[in-house]
């Protein structure tokens, strides 16, 4: 799973793919469990989805442009705008349901 920083965000969101990303941070315990979840996600969905993470403590810009506020936080991106938001640690089954509903 590619690792965004500040700088390259708003052009990998951008986009024609949707793109999942995964604000976490290296501290965040729940943020450790959700990952291999949304890694698996990731692999099953290849090439109807891109999925990134971003560790908000080295990128703190990104994260606040779209208040970022708990992690971890999940945000699914259509050519740059936020279409879903998840955060806390939501099953699996939850995030199916979320992505089913934006994905072609």
């Amino acid at each position: 799973m590619p690792a965004l920083d500040d700088s390259g965000f708003t052009a990998h969101v951008s986009g024609a793919v949707p793109v999942l990303v995964d604000f976490w941070a290296p501290w965040c315990v729940p943020c450790e469990r959700l990952s291999p979840v949304v890694e698996a996600l990731a692999r099953e969905m290849e090439g109807r989805l891109a999925v990134a993470a971003l560790d908000v403590d080295a990128n703190p810009i990104a994260a606040a442009r779209h208040a970022v506020l708990s992690l971890p936080t999940l945000i699914l991106f259509r050519e740059g705008q936020e279409v879903a938001r998840l955060t806390g640690t939501p099953s699996e089954k939850k995030i199916r349901r979320m992505l089913s509903r934006h994905l072609p």
